[in-house]
């Protein structure tokens, strides 16, 4: 095969994006919808009684981690998408398993309005981390990506210590 061949897919993906105005926007955006199908799945898959399972003492318990998406979500994409962060009750993490799964669900909608205002030439703006220090916008772009796969991966590993297997490793159907 000759090697421009090869290196085709490549190119014309990057011919793609040199074409999207809001390329790094437009990435977190395309993710969206995949990360919350299988996030709210992870959740709606564990058994309500198990929602207070944690792997060890210091960890948080899995209807923590429900009520920490949804705090990040709001947190995060309120940043992203230079947009006020809704006011929604706070949750504890030992409510029902119908509220926390709801409240995953909210956040990510929340996320999909917010991400849909995000525009790449605010990347340098300064913005307030948790702490309430300055941070560039850019560092919640980043943190909000690396929040939903490290989010995920916690969900899956709760569900494989019960014995369940996360949507991304079910059988397809």
């Amino acid at each position: 095969m000759k090697p421009i061949l090869v290196l085709l897919p490549f190119l014309l993906s990057a011919t793609v994006f040199a074409q999207t105005k809001n390329p790094v926007s437009t990435v977190l955006r395309d993710s969206l919808p995949g990360r919350q199908k299988n996030t709210v799945a992870a959740f709606q898959e564990m058994p309500a009684d198990k929602f207070g399972f944690k792997p060890t003492p210091e960890q948080m318990s899995f209807g923590h981690l429900a009520a920490h998406i949804a705090e990040s979500n709001y947190f995060f994409c309120a940043n992203v998408g230079n947009v006020p962060q809704p006011k929604v009750e706070e949750l504890s993490g030992t409510e029902d398993k119908d509220k926390l799964v709801a409240a995953i669900q909210a956040s990510f909608d929340f996320c999909g309005t917010a991400l849909a205002q995000a525009d790449d030439s605010k990347l340098g703006d300064s913005i307030s981390g948790f702490d309430g220090k300055p941070k560039p916008r850019a560092w919640a772009f980043l943190a909000l990506a690396s929040s939903w796969a490290d989010h995920y991966g916690m969900a899956a590993l709760y569900l494989r210590l019960n014995g369940l297997l996360p949507p991304t490793a079910q059988p397809k159907k």
